[in-house]
């Protein structure tokens, strides 16, 4: 059997380096939908949007949350930004559904734009959250 071939991957938050490696595939959340990404993708740069991030490494695919960011696709090389990135063992279910129940009622509430926007944000990163789920 041939091995699949992989690309460089670095995935960066604010907080830490959250994996930075080979990788034989990777699947993203964007602004419509998903994104798939294998080595020798075609250069690229998109924006990301809070979800469900997968990425192959040695023949396992492994999950995280992901909220907003940027990914720059070379064809041996990919940099994901995001504001933040968890493990679906790191994620506090409680918290994420306490976090979805506040920004709800916050949504409606009569509010300025700027806070429906923030309500609008927490809510996707709660559902980020919630809908990664451990294996």
């Amino acid at each position: 059997m041939a091995e699949e071939a992989t690309f460089y991957l670095e995935i960066i938050t604010p907080e830490r380096q959250f994996y930075i490696g080979p990788a034989q595939a990777l699947v993203l959340p964007i602004v419509d939908g998903e994104m798939g990404v294998y080595a020798g993708h075609e250069p690229a740069a998109t924006a990301l949007e809070p979800g469900e991030l997968r990425y192959k490494v040695d023949g396992r695919w492994e999950r995280a949350a992901v909220g907003t960011g940027f990914a720059e696709i070379k064809p041996d090389y990919v940099i994901l930004l995001a504001s933040f990135a968890e493990r679906p063992e790191e994620i506090d279910r409680k918290r994420a559904e306490a976090a979805k129940a506040r920004a709800e009622e916050r949504l409606r509430q009569k509010q300025s734009i700027q806070e429906y926007h923030h309500s609008k944000a927490a809510l996707a990163r709660a559902m980020a959250r919630l809908k990664t789920r451990p294996r």
